[in-house]
C-alpha cells in the first residue's frame, strides 16, 4: 500500500478524509495537514473531529514508518501561524524497533473496517479490555469500559442526539454530503459513507448506531435486532485544545488496530459528541474529569466492508 497508503486507511468522521501529506526528499520528513474542505461546519464546528481523523491518519502513519524499520521523530503543532499543518514526522532509518508494538499492528491497518452491524452477546475478556486500556494511555489518553447503568446512559444520550439530527437541517446538511446512495454513485465514490456500508437499520436492542440514510429510502435495506448491552468504551483526555485531539486520534486508533487483531469488530458513536450539552455528560460521573473524545463500540460479529479511499496521488505532494 506504501506508508502514506497506510495512511490514509484510517477512519474518520463521515469518511471525509480530511487530511494532506507532503513529503521532502531532501530532509525525509512528512507534513500532515488538516483539508479544511473537508470540514463540516455544523457538526463538527471547531475541527475536533477532522483532527481525530488526522491523529488517526498519523498514527497509521507510524505504524507503517517502523514496520519499514524506520524511526519517527514526530511533533505536533510544529508552527503556530500555520494551524493546518497539525504534525511534522521525520524519519531516519532504525536498527532496532523502539516500539515493537507498532509493529505488530501492521497487519490490522487492512483489516479494520467499521462495523455497523450486530455483534454477539459475548464478552470481552478482561485480559484484553486490560490491554486495550494500556494502548490508550501509550498515547496519552485514557480509555475506559462504563458500568452497564452507564452504558444504558450513553446510549440515550445517543438516541436523543439521533433524534436531534433526524429534525436538524444543518446535520441533514453535512449527512446528504458525505453520504452515497444509489448504486452508481456507491460504487465509484472515492469518499464518504457508500451505502453498502450502511449496515441494516436497527430493530430492538440499545446499540448506539448512526442511521446513515438519514431517513432516505434506500433499496433493499432491511432491519435486524442489535445487541441489548453494547460494549462500549470511552476513550478521554485531560484536555481539550487541538493537541489533545491529534492524541485522542492517535490513541483510537491504536486501540481499533489492537482489537482488530484480537478479533474484534469496532464502529463508534459520534452523534452525542455533536452536541455540546449532550457531550458534556458523557464524562466519568465518579470522578466528572475528563474530555471524552470518542466512543468506541466493540465486540464480536462481522468486520464492515472497506470503504472507498482517495488515491494517493491526491494526498500526497512530494518534493526534492
Amino acid at each position: 500500500m506504501g506508508l502514506v497508503g497506510e495512511a490514509v486507511a484510517a477512519p474518520s468522521m463521515h469518511n471525509a478524509q480530511p487530511w494532506r501529506f507532503r513529503y521532502s526528499r531532501a530532509s525525509g520528513t512528512f507534513h500532515l495537514y488538516a483539508d479544511l474542505e473537508r470540514s463540516m461546519p455544523h457538526s463538527d464546528p471547531d475541527g475536533r473531529a477532522l483532527r481525530l481523523g488526522c491523529g488517526a491518519a498519523l498514527f497509521n502513519l507510524r505504524v507503517a514508518l517502523a514496520k519499514a524499520g524506520f524511526h519517527a521523530d514526530v511533533v505536533l503543532l510544529p508552527d503556530s501561524d500555520d494551524t493546518t499543518l497539525l504534525a511534522q514526522v521525520r524519519t531516519a532509518p532504525s536498527d532496532t524497533t523502539e516500539d515493537t508494538g507498532l509493529t505488530l499492528l501492521e497487519p490490522a491497518i487492512r483489516r479494520r473496517h467499521t462495523s455497523r452491524y450486530p455483534f454477539a452477546d459475548k464478552a470481552i475478556p478482561e485480559n484484553v479490555r486490560t490491554a486495550l486500556v494500556d494502548a490508550a494511555q501509550r498515547e496519552g489518553a485514557a480509555l475506559s469500559f462504563p458500568e452497564s447503568w452507564q452504558t444504558r446512559w450513553v446510549a440515550e444520550l445517543a438516541e436523543e442526539a439521533e433524534a436531534r439530527n433526524l429534525t436538524d437541517r444543518g446535520s441533514e446538511q453535512d449527512l446528504a454530503r458525505w453520504t452515497r446512495i444509489g448504486s452508481d454513485e456507491a460504487d465509484t465514490a472515492t469518499d464518504g459513507v457508500p451505502e453498502y456500508a450502511f449496515g441494516p437499520r436497527k430493530h430492538g436492542g440499545r446499540a448506539p448506531m448512526r442511521d446513515f440514510s438519514g431517513g432516505r429510502s434506500v433499496a433493499d435495506r432491511g432491519t435486524t435486532p442489535f445487541e441489548d448491552t453494547p460494549h462500549l468504551a470511552v476513550l478521554s483526555t485531560d484536555g481539550d485544545q487541538p493537541v489533545h485531539w491529534l492524541r485522542a486520534g492517535q490513541a483510537m486508533q491504536r486501540v481499533l488496530l489492537l482489537a482488530t487483531l484480537n478479533d474484534l469488530a469496532t464502529s463508534f458513536s459520534t452523534q452525542a459528541l455533536e452536541w455540546p450539552d449532550l457531550r458534556w455528560p458523557l464524562r466519568d460521573p465518579r470522578t466528572g474529569s475528563g474530555q471524552v473524545q470518542m466512543i468506541l463500540r466493540l465486540g464480536y460479529g462481522p468486520q464492515g466492508p472497506a470503504t472507498p479511499r482517495r488515491p494517493v496521488s491526491e494526498v500526497l505532494v512530494m518534493e526534492d
